[in-house]
């Protein structure tokens, strides 16, 4: 075993805390309950009432009781393991024998529930032929009656309790398992590796939680069926001995042979579904990319494709789950014809040996088997959450036994003057590979040197900073890190929650200090525009800020934490230029005077004053020196020459003063998407999960049912199994009528029984096949609505609804309708069929009992309503909890190098705990609340068939009835098992069901305009020239919000440069936006080549459009693939587009090429390489009109510089639309266009704007200028 493969408890000795606080807490009456309210479910009440009189919320459900909590049931699960490894157990962890030693007592104590009911179940037939004797005049003393009707109610009690206790203790060691393994999960992915994580994508590890540790939660309570029913068919056949005799070997015989013969469909189903949950991930991992980044999909017109690509791993997923839902069906024909088959070869086999048949041995013998087929058609299921759990435990295992991170080297000791040091470290982020990615780095860095790392993209200065977190593995050489350490990362990661949250970060409030943070990194503003200051709610990867005050977030938490060690990631790259110097004076030289900070830089603008720069290339620390030595550098001079032709178009400025900062003006523009969308809002983003509420009816049934002819299954699955029952019935009463005839031979008896059963058969089979129809066709149709309903869903939908919550319906939801809703509506239906048989028969014999009966009808429809009330409500919280574990698992995902930057592990761990506490919470409820309808149910059987019983035996029907004194019991004596299992499966169905309403809400978002209109689609060759002309637009987000845009008018002309500038919420995104109509204009048109772009389809628009996006996204898969993921282009055209951007190079590099793997996010290419990558898409894409959104803002000044000029060539001629971050790509612009609160303030020629007075766009320009100018002379200070 790998050390520390799994966290050590986080409390231990202290867990028993915990006992202390739930005197004050509101803890389920369970922890305290007697023996008497455990075994009768009394503690239950107070909740089932209070769900009875108003719609449960969270805040209504009592805490679970300390032992089972995820904290203590993972202390408790580690305190195991650690125990078993201690012994030297070599090989795979060894987790399934742990969770059996730590759960040892309560299978136990369960196992002792399941003997009790096995034994009280198999003495009901021996109490039949008592009473068929008594029914027959021959008793063995004079109230023989009344003392058998006592013995069978205490019976039918024992059996009920044991079975409730047996039921209830085993799903509580699920809750217990499941809790666990999901906390498990969540700590392995805070320390998996970097090489690790390349074959456990987001999606699979959402999967081993929300599907995989689920599954193994549901295997305990399957766990003792395993023995249970072979020792119910082994008792069984030991009355059979004792009614039929040596008779009862053909009956073993038809048992072993249907057993044996299904040991090959059992290892044919382990392999399915195996393939089903690999597919699964798979698929998974396709909508989790997709989703995450549906704004670049419908900003490239993609959305379409990728959506068919999903499809198409649902068609493959399909394939398996059609072969496990065939099998499924198989055995429930077999399963449910196997008492048929028994019965038949044993009356068959008495014949040939000459056993007599009569009433009393007959209809025991029936009674017998009656009473065990529930057992075995269950068996079906036992096997295949057996499998399941099989299954998912071998994955889950595998994930668990994965590489980690090697701990950081850290200390705390201020004696050494050291905070970092590097000496001779190779580092590699695939440990496997012979190839590193950083060589022969030495580095000394003194406590409170400032150290500025630059090169050219690609070039390993972001994984300098990896490797002095801990997060790349260390070859050779170490890496020692002395003090507290904040990291803010290139990419921000930002947590679901307010901003006030994401800047303390888990430290506790100090108002001075918080402000002073807020004002540091220039946050004071934008939190008196935001709709709820820093109390706004910010959406999951912070969608709702932009991507400069998503970076101010990040710097502010960092600044919060008050660390020894700051590592900036470029962090200045999304402000502008009056932030970029305001955030360096006010934080990097004022608040982290005293610290170390080593800052990733591609401006050159401020190396002056860094202690140390450290010039990088390929891998190596070229050189590393003060910035007065390096300026005489070739290498580092080629950085400052092309930073000085950059930003100096006019020849403003030359090489011998290189500090103005060309930082750039991006913040002006990104703030704006979310300042103007809250403008629209006015309250929070994200929205709370939506959740039906009080008994919707058949509601949910008939959304089901409507898919794909579900009717119509459903009603032949109906008409084939009360064929069924009219057999059972006919075979019954042939047998209590003809038994005693002498008239009737045994062969004629035995041959028209046997046809009827035939007859039954075959309607179990055809029913099966319909069954697995239903399922298949109506999981297809549910699943293909849902996701055509997601991906054309607007982009308000995926800003307001965390990954997590779609994801949670697309997987748990969706694979309950796929294995489980079909065949449990059958069975709900067909089971309750049988008791009302059951219930009709008995009424028939003997009709006092009608009495006892309707009242019993009535009891249980008020019982099942009042547990309803509760039950419905109990699954909707669980549906939103188990969401709320898998947001946050998704974000922890993302975010596991910040958290382990900031050793915030033990924060999020906890939280981790409290959400899967709160998800096992309802959950709990929910199936204690089962047990607790079903005893009460199987009660009033208990007293029904007692009295039916003593009401038959002592009723004048003469011996000759004694045969349907028999056929009535034996259907008596198993009616609560008919009753139970009936409701049992409405119950289980009714639960199930909300996951069809759950999918439900997603098959119904409202959608986009339509992709293509057919009678109004533009040219192929539209648009010619490029003109885009802007007629009084007006955009605002929400129907009754404020205009973002207020009545833009202006004309872009075809061929023409457009810069758009304007300071912070000024509505140039939102313009950009409106452009690809990802919003939709209020009033007002834009028109491109005289064609009113509001006309046509959106695939039509954003096809011939091109954009350079802000954020650069790849996806999974090679590199041909994210250049032109549509295939639309020939190898030798993407070679030439890579030469163009400048990544063919690092493409040759790679042995597959083209074919180079690509993971999720990109996170195997840096950031400028992906931002190269988007730009490589454009210039493939070839349209007449280009946007581009600060498409160079993480990349170095040389490479900048030879990409403006590829734009500049390869774009002549076009009209290119460029959002102005970097004053000087503006100035060269054939038109600017300033904006200021959704206005257009002036539109003009860049020249004619400077020498203008009073013009925003001059004062735009002096401002970046005179920043600059401030910036130089702090620098001669």
């Amino acid at each position: 075993m790998k050390e520390g493969a799994l966290y050590t408890p986080l409390r231990g000795a202290e867990a028993g805390d915990d006992i202390k606080i739930n005197k004050v807490e509101n803890v389920t009456p369970f922890s305290n309950a007697g023996i008497l309210s455990i075994m009768s479910f009394w503690w239950l009440n107070p909740l089932l009432k209070k769900g009875k009189v108003k719609v449960l919320e969270d805040s209504d459900l009592p805490k679970l009781k300390h032992e089972d909590r995820a904290e203590t049931c993972y202390s408790k699960f580690m305190e195991q393991l650690t125990a078993q490894t201690k012994k030297g157990i070599s090989g795979p962890l060894p987790i399934l024998s742990t969770i059996l030693i730590w759960q040892l007592k309560a299978i136990s104590v369960s196992g002792l529930f399941a003997l009790i009911k096995v034994i009280s179940l198999a003495s009901g037939p021996l109490l039949l032929k008592a009473f068929i004797q008594v029914a027959q005049g021959k008793e063995a003393f004079k109230y023989e009656g009344y003392a058998l009707a006592a013995g069978l109610f205490l019976v039918k009690g024992m059996e009920s309790l044991s079975e409730r206790q047996w039921n209830f203790q085993t799903r509580l060691i699920g809750v217990q398992v499941r809790s666990m393994l999901t906390a498990a999960i969540y700590q392995k992915q805070l320390r998996l590796s970097t090489a690790a994580k390349a074959s456990h994508s987001p999606g699979q590890i959402l999967n081993y939680v929300i599907v995989d540790a689920y599954r193994i939660g549901e295997f305990p309570y399957f766990f003792h069926r395993i023995w249970a029913t072979s020792l119910q068919l082994c008792l069984a056949l030991l009355v059979i001995y004792y009614t039929v005799g040596k008779a009862t070997i053909a009956a073993l015989l038809a048992v072993i042979l249907i057993i044996v013969g299904n040991s090959p469909m059992v290892k044919l189903q382990h392999r399915y579904l195996t393939k089903l949950m690999v597919t699964q991930d798979i698929r998974l991992k396709a909508i989790t990319e997709a989703v995450t980044n549906m704004k670049v999909l419908k900003l490239y017109g993609w959305e379409t494709h990728f959506r068919h690509v999903v499809e198409g791993l649902r068609k493959e997923e399909e394939r398996w789950l059609s072969a496990i839902l065939t099998q499924r069906g198989y055995y429930l024909a077999l399963f449910w014809s196997s008492p048929l088959v028994i019965t038949v070869v044993t009356f068959w086999a008495c014949y040939l040996m000459g056993v007599p048949l009569d009433t009393s041995n007959v209809f025991t013998f029936l009674a017998t088997i009656r009473i065990v087929q529930e057992h075995i058609r269950l068996l079906p299921d036992v096997v295949g959450s057996f499998i399941e759990a099989k299954v998912a435990l071998t994955r889950i295992q595998q994930f668990l036994e994965e590489s980690e991170l090697q701990k950081r080297s850290e200390g705390h000791c201020k004696v050494i003057a050291q905070s970092i040091l590097i000496k001779e470290a190779s580092l590699s982020w695939d440990i496997n590979s012979s190839k590193l990615t950083l060589e022969n780095i030495n580095l000394n860095i003194q406590s409170g040197e400032k150290v500025a790392i630059c090169g050219e993209v690609g070039s390993g200065k972001s994984t300098l900073l990896a490797a002095i977190l801990g997060e790349v593995s260390c070859t050779k050489g170490t890496v020692q890190v002395d003090g507290k350490v904040a990291y803010v990362a290139q990419t921000a990661w930002i947590q679901t929650g307010t901003i006030q949250e994401n800047i303390l970060f888990g430290s506790s409030m100090d108002q001075e200090k918080y402000h002073k943070v807020l004002k540091r990194c220039s946050l004071v503003q934008d939190l008196q525009i935001l709709p709820c200051g820093d109390q706004t709610v910010i959406g999951e990867r912070g969608v709702n800020l932009s991507g400069g005050q998503k970076q101010r977030v990040q710097l502010a938490r960092a600044l919060y934490q008050d660390a020894d060690i700051y590592l900036l990631d470029d962090p200045f790259s999304a402000v502008d230029a009056h932030t970029a110097t305001s955030l360096f004076n006010e934080y990097v030289m004022g608040a982290l005077s005293e610290k170390t900070v080593m800052l990733v830089t591609h401006q050159v603008d401020f190396l002056p004053v860094f202690d140390i720069i450290l010039l990088m290339s390929e891998g190596k620390i070229l050189q590393a020196d003060k910035y007065q030595q390096l300026v005489h550098s070739p290498d580092f001079q080629n950085l400052l020459i092309v930073k000085s032709d950059a930003t100096n178009p006019e020849g403003r400025m030359s090489y011998s003063s290189p500090q103005s900062p060309t930082v750039s003006n991006q913040e002006i523009q990104e703030i704006d998407v979310e300042e103007e969308l809250h403008k629209g809002l006015g309250d929070q983003l994200i929205e709370k999960e939506q959740k039906e509420t009080g008994d919707r009816g058949l509601k949910p049934y008939k959304q089901y049912l409507k898919q794909n002819q579900g009717f119509l299954y459903l009603s032949l699955s109906v008409i084939f199994h009360m064929l069924f029952i009219v057999g059972q019935l006919g075979q019954g009463v042939w047998l209590a009528a003809e038994l005693q005839n002498p008239a009737i031979s045994i062969v004629i008896l035995n041959a028209v029984y046997t046809g009827i059963g035939c007859v039954m058969s075959v309607c179990l089979l055809i029913r099966s096949y319909v069954v697995v129809e239903l399922s298949t066709k109506a999981s297809e149709s549910i699943f293909s609505k849902a996701v055509v309903s997601i991906f054309r869903a607007p982009m308000s939908y995926f800003d307001s609804t965390p990954v997590g919550r779609i994801l949670s319906r697309l997987s748990s939801d969706l694979s309950i309708i796929d294995l489980e809703v079909a065949i449990k509506f059958a069975t709900a239906i067909g089971s309750a069929l049988n008791t009302c048989l059951s219930f009709g028969i008995l009424a028939v014999l003997t009709w006092p009992i009608l009495f006892l009966i309707i009242p019993t009808v009535y009891i249980t429809i008020v019982l099942q309503k009042f547990y309803l009330a509760s039950a419905n409500e109990l699954m909707r919280i669980n549906g939103t909890t188990k969401s709320s574990v898998a947001s946050q698992l998704a974000e922890s995902i993302a975010g596991a190098v910040t958290i382990r930057a900031f050793k915030e592990e033990n924060r999020f761990i906890s939280e981790n705990f409290r959400l899967i506490d709160a998800n096992s919470i309802p959950y709990f409820h929910s199936f204690s609340a089962n047990e607790w309808l079903i005893l009460h149910l199987e009660g009033l059987c208990a007293v029904i068939v007692s009295f039916s019983a003593l009401g038959m035996t002592l009723m004048p029907l003469g011996a000759s009835k004694s045969g349907y004194v028999g056929m009535a019991l034996s259907y008596a004596l198993s009616m609560n098992e008919f009753l139970v299992y009936a409701i049992n499966m409405h119950c289980m169905l009714s639960n199930f069901i909300i996951s069809v309403e759950r999918l439900e809400q997603c098959m119904h978002i409202p959608s986009e305009a339509p992709e293509k209109l057919e009678d109004n689609r533009p040219p192929l060759n539209w648009p010619v020239s490029g003109r885009v002309e802007i007629n009084n637009l007006k955009v605002k987000y929400r129907q009754n919000a404020p205009l973002v845009l207020r009545g833009i008018s202006c004309i872009f002309e075809g061929g023409h440069r457009i810069g758009i500038v304007g300071r912070t919420g000024s509505g140039k995104t939102t313009l950009i936006s409106a452009l690809f109509r990802l919003v939709e204009p209020t009033a007002g048109k834009i028109i491109i080549d005289d064609i009113d772009i509001s006309k046509i389809g959106l695939h039509d628009l954003r096809t011939q459009l091109s954009i350079i996006p802000q954020d650069p996204t790849l996806f999974s898969g090679s590199v041909r693939y994210n250049i032109d993921p549509l295939f639309e282009h020939t190898d030798s055209e993407i070679w030439q587009v890579l030469e163009k951007c400048h990544l063919r190079e690092a493409v040759q590099e790679k042995e597959e090429g083209l074919n180079s793997l690509v993971v999720e996010d990109g996170s195997n290419w840096s950031l400028g390489q992906c931002q190269l990558f988007c730009l490589g898409r454009a210039l493939l894409k070839r349209r007449k009109i280009l946007v581009l959104d600060e498409a160079t803002a993480s990349i170095d000044n040389a490479t900048d510089t030879i990409i403006q000029k590829t734009i500049r060539m390869e774009f002549a001629g076009c009209t290119v639309i460029t959002v102005a971050h970097r004053i000087p790509t503006v100035i060269d612009c054939t038109m600017v266009l300033s904006m200021r609160n959704g206005e257009m303030v002036e539109y003009d020629e860049p020249n004619k704007l400077l020498n203008r007075d009073g013009s925003l766009f001059r004062k735009l320009v002096e401002e970046y200028w005179s920043y600059s100018g401030a910036h130089k002379q702090h620098q001669t200070i």
